[in-house]
């Protein structure tokens, strides 16, 4: 008697989801996927977009289509700064050790620093564009409330991200990377925006006690930049780059310098009528004083930072959200540079304005379509953030 025996059954493979049957992120297995590998450092694409809307408000030239253009891209920048919140409170609900081991990591942790600027970010938009959109009561109320929002948590990365990296992380002297900054950067972003804010005041004890908040904020940020610049530029100089991934992440450094320089432009701007002579001339004097020798240290290593991004783009340089990199940062010096053609008036800078925020303009088409097909085409970079 001949016994045949079956082939052992082969599992079917799992039916695509609806999403993928569209096309739609393909690489994850379900769209869930999505919200727990969802990381802080998403928020700089919020950033990256809004300051292409906020660079275009401070250009040296006026006209309907710019300004139809930036409160476009400002209005884009506002939805996905309501995507990303309602996907990070998903992510709490959902895989709250997800959280947990952002805090744990000490490069993940950094990028918290980027939820406080998205908020900012917004904020300055909503005065600049808002009230044509919103009203301006409406518009100043919706600014107020991100900037108190952004300024909070910004605080708290500038004061818990270097505790947790002093107490708790084990953090090697080849480990200092540009991405520092993130956390310390914010209450500089505070500064500038805040600024925005102090001349909607009447004059009085609360815009006086605003600005001085707002300069107190920039010395916060000023002196722990200046504390960490000569630690990565040592690190750079002794231990190279380091992986390709991490080169777009040189370009943070602008943003300390490109940020200063606007807030201090902004700051001087609010000064009269806040604060008593001499203080608000002084105010305007340290705007130039200070603005043009950061703003050269920010050309300097503008050029620096494009240098190396070119030498390892050409030996490839793969594409991670670490290629928002080139947007904000850059569109501080765009805001910075205005604001020092304002102040002085001269051809050359804005001349120079006008060629950063082309170049702006350019790296945000590029790393936005490359986040649209990663994101919501392939799912790759959902599943690795």
């Amino acid at each position: 008697m001949t016994t045949h025996l079956r082939p052992p059954a082969v599992a079917a493979p799992p039916a695509p989801h609806a999403f993928a049957r569209l096309g739609l992120l393909r690489e994850l297995d379900t769209p869930g996927d999505a919200v727990r590998s969802f990381g802080p450092n998403w928020f700089a694409a919020v950033m990256g977009t809004g300051i292409v809307g906020g660079a275009a408000a401070t250009l040296p030239f006026r006209s309907p289509l710019l300004t139809t253009w930036a409160t476009g891209v400002w209005g884009l920048a506002s939805v996905l700064l309501v995507v990303l919140v309602a996907a990070t409170v998903a992510q709490r609900v959902r895989s709250p050790e997800r959280a947990r081991a952002h805090a744990a990591d000490p490069v993940a942790v950094q990028s918290y620093g980027a939820v406080a600027m998205a908020f900012m970010t917004v904020g300055a938009g909503a005065v600049q564009f808002g009230p044509a959109v919103l009203g301006a009561p409406a518009a100043l109320a919706t600014s107020a409330v991100l900037w108190l929002t952004g300024t909070g948590f910004g605080l708290v990365t500038a004061v818990g991200v270097p505790y947790l990296m002093i107490t708790r992380h084990a953090v090697g002297p080849d480990a200092v990377s540009p991405a520092w900054l993130l956390p310390v950067v914010p209450p500089m972003v505070s500064a500038a925006d805040g600024a925005l804010l102090v001349v909607h005041l009447a004059p009085g004890q609360g815009r006086t006690t605003l600005l001085l908040a707002c300069v107190a904020l920039f010395g916060m940020s000023l002196f722990a930049t200046l504390a960490l610049l000569p630690q990565i530029w040592h690190r750079l100089v002794v231990h190279g780059a380091g992986p390709a991934a991490a080169v777009p992440t040189l370009w943070i450094v602008l943003g300390p310098l490109g940020q200063s320089v606007t807030a201090a432009g902004l700051l001087a701007n609010a000064a009269p009528g806040s604060v008593p002579e001499p203080y608000a001339g002084a105010a305007a004097v340290v705007a130039v004083v200070y603005g043009v020798p950061v703003w050269g240290f920010a050309m300097l290593w503008l050029a620096l930072a494009a240098a190396v991004t070119l030498r390892t783009v050409r030996r490839g340089l793969p594409f991670t959200l670490t290629w928002w990199s080139f947007t904000f940062p850059l569109g501080t010096c765009v805001t910075g540079t205005n604001l020092l053609v304002e102040r002085l008036g001269t051809p050359a800078l804005a001349a120079v304005a006008t060629a950063l925020y082309v170049l702006l303009v350019a790296a945000w088409l590029v790393v936005g379509a490359r986040t649209v097909h990663g994101a919501l085409v392939r799912g790759n970079l959902l599943a690795t953030a």
